[in-house]
Order: structure tokens, then sequence, then C-alpha cells
């Protein structure tokens, strides 16, 4: 009776300290009677939870289906054993999911709303606005991208996203932006690549608080700097609008529709995308696109070369600066975000393998298997209009693109050569 009591109080610090409160009723209701009958550890309980939150999420089945299925095997074990080959059971079922292409149907996952509770502010602060793109390395091909927070946290629902692990539920605008921006100490004769999305969408908020202002101001100032608005929107009217330096660039973050309607939320198609690419480069102001992350999905092999016919259609490759290619890649953070979050998604449904960095991504091959398709579809650009991997290690270059920079001090030199000195 004491060993009993002992164990019911250890799972109820187990049912604390996870994701157990989120489960419905019914998933409570198993997985605590799976625990009683196998007497889980904590890392058992654990990961029995995230499992069932995993299948709910990504529709496929539920813990209490497994379970129905495994309970009716003949399986003359007890004790110990009993509860290694339930787990290997489980464990194999949870790895062919991840295993195979997921499937988006014609029937959109729910999306979710984004809490009202994002409250906006712009305030003063000592914070630094300017660094190194996070994840600048010799571990990987880096173009040596500068970033600068103009604005912090984004009002897109994006499930991939990292952004949704940093600022809670503010976004912040700074109020001494164009003097923080006046601030940052250049070389003159150097080439800067500086990027603006990368703690929130860059032009999802027009020239609120004067950010596009100060922003385009620092890029007269520095005709030596590409200064690059990465976005998710068509919300360019300032750029329409206003006269616009030479040396600003605006990139699209493309993808598929299946990924942008289930994946996505709240951004906006990728026609209306696209159409807004088109009105800029009409306007002569030069253009981007970045494919990141590609999600490997039944029909990602037509969906995506897709895109790429309707680019080459669409643009003339003295309008297109660069095109980019990344895969999902995940921090810890984001992963338990999107469990806690519960909300329908297939992201987490893919093999986990470790990047550079410690991220969680896809394998090599299936990373080399999707860039070398998209690089083959845009073969009638090459040497044309610069395609390069982000955040990918020299092997992947080499076995995706035939090639791979020496150094990083190369790719960036490349890099100037090729679209700021084009």
């Amino acid at each position: 009776m004491t060993n009993n009591t002992d164990f019911q109080t250890k799972l109820a610090t187990f049912q604390e300290k996870t994701l157990f409160p989120r489960l419905s009723d019914a998933e409570q209701s198993l997985v605590r009677k799976l625990a009683n009958k196998y007497r889980f550890t904590f890392q058992e309980f654990r990961q029995v939870v995230e499992v069932c939150r995993d299948l709910s999420m990504w529709g496929q089945g539920s813990l209490e289906a497994w379970w129905r299925n495994y309970s009716h095997i003949d399986v003359p074990l007890s004790g110990v054993q009993s509860k290694r080959r339930m787990f290997q059971q489980l464990q194999q079922h949870v790895r062919q999911l991840r295993g195979q292409e997921k499937i988006y149907s014609r029937t959109v996952l729910l999306t979710p709303v984004r809490k009202p509770a994002l409250k906006i502010r712009s305030q003063r602060s000592e914070k630094k606005i300017h660094g190194m793109c996070p994840v600048a390395s010799k571990r990987t091909v880096c173009c040596n991208l500068h970033t600068i927070d103009a604005v912090q946290n984004c009002m897109y629902g994006c499930s991939y996203c990292s952004i949704q692990t940093f600022y809670q539920d503010q976004i912040t605008f700074d109020d001494d932006l164009a003097s923080k921006l006046n601030d940052i100490d250049l070389e003159p004769d150097r080439f800067y690549h500086f990027g603006t999305g990368q703690a929130s969408d860059s032009l999802v908020w027009g020239n609120r608080n004067g950010n596009l202002d100060a922003l385009c101001q620092f890029a007269r100032k520095h005709p030596n700097v590409l200064l690059e608005f990465k976005t998710k929107s068509d919300n360019i009217g300032y750029f329409m609008d206003h006269d616009i330096p030479e040396n600003v660039v605006c990139s699209w973050s493309l993808n598929t529709p299946s990924v942008i309607e289930n994946e996505e939320h709240l951004t906006v198609s990728l026609a209306r995308r696209m159409v807004a690419a088109r009105q800029l480069a009409d306007a002569g102001i030069k253009i981007g696109f970045h494919f990141h992350p590609m999600v490997y999905y039944r029909g990602w092999d037509n969906d995506y070369p897709n895109i790429a016919n309707s680019l080459i259609a669409q643009f003339d490759t003295d309008e297109v600066m660069f095109i980019s290619f990344g895969s999902v890649t995940l921090i810890k953070p984001v992963i338990k975000k999107i469990r806690e979050q519960g909300n329908p998604s297939r992201i987490l449904q893919m093999d986990f393998v470790s990047d550079p960095h410690g991220k969680m991504t896809y394998p090599d091959e299936t990373k080399i298997l999707m860039f070398r398709k998209m690089y083959d579809s845009f073969s009638s650009w090459h040497n044309k209009v610069l395609i390069y991997l982000c955040m990918e290690k020299t092997e992947i270059w080499q076995q995706a693109f035939g090639f791979a920079y020496a150094s990083n001090q190369q790719f960036e030199g490349d890099f100037a050569k090729k679209t700021l000195y084009k």
C-alpha cells in the first residue's frame, strides 16, 4: 500500500511537470491507466504525453486507437519486459509516422487564431539592435549576414518560427531606432549585407513608428550596405510611394499553398506575395526570394518546382538579386512551444537529426534531395541569379549544387559581386 501511495504522489508530480494538463479528459485517463499499469518513470511519462500530443496535432489517430490495437496482441510478458515491449512498439509506430511523407490534404488544418493579448508598444531601451546572424559560424557555409531588430515580435503565427519563443505577448518598436542606426560603425569600403526580418516580418507593420523611414535613411547613408526587407506580407505601399535607395532589396519568403495554408497562419497567400513582388519589380526595386523552410511532404516534388516555374515565367533575371533554399530547422524551445499550443500542425511529423548548431532538422539525404530538385528547377537562372543555401554544411552544398565556397569570406565576396555590385 505504501509503494502505491508513493507512486501516486510521484504521478501527481509528473502531471504537473509535463503537458499532461493540456490533454483531453479521455487522453488523461488513458495515460494514467498506462502509467499505473507499467509504473512509468518521469521520462517515460513525459514521452507518452508528448506522443499523445503529437498524434493529436498531426491528425494521425490517437494514443487510444494505438493502444486498442496493441492491447489485443497476445504478449506473454510481465514486469519490465512487458513495459519494454510496449515502448518499443509505440516508438516504432511514431518512427513510421515521422519517416513517411506527411500529407496535407485539401481540407486545411484548422487555422489557430492568434491571441488578442498581443500588446503593441514603443519604448526606449538600451538594447542593441545590431548583431550578426545568430547562426553565423565556421561550421556551416554562411554569408555573414548582419541583422537589425527594428521591431521585436511578429503578428503572424507560423508554426515553426522561433520568434514565438522570444518575446511572449508583446510587440515592441524601438523609439531610438534612428539614433541607434546612426551609431552603427561601418567601414566605408567594405560590403555589408543587413537583414531586418530576424525578429519580425520586415514589411507587415508598414512605416509604423517611422521604422521604414529610419531604415531607408540608413541605406542612403551607407551605399556599401545591401539592406534587405524580408516578408510574408504584401504591404508594399511605402515602397510604391517613396523614393527607395538603390541598395535596398525586398525579399519574399515563399512556400507552397499547402504549407502556407496549414503552417504559415495569418500570412498572405503565395499568389498575393508574388503579385506584390511583381509590383515592386515594375517600380524598379530589386527583389529576392527565400524558399525557407522547405517542407518534406507528399507532393513537395511537384509543388516547389511549380513555384520555380512561375517565377521564371514572371520575372527577368536582372530583377532578382538572389534565391535561397533552407530546410525546417527547429530549436528545442520551439518544439516545446508547438506542443504547448497544441494547434493542428504536421510540422513536427518528421525525422529529427541534430544540425551543426544543435538544432533539429531533416537528415542530410532529405535536404540534398529537396535542394537539388529546386536547384535544377532554376537551371535557366544559373550564373544569372545568385542561388545559395542557408545554414548548411559544405557537404550538402557539394551534393546539392555541385560546388561549395571555400570560406565564409569567399561566400560574402561572391554575394557582394552578384547582388549589390551586379
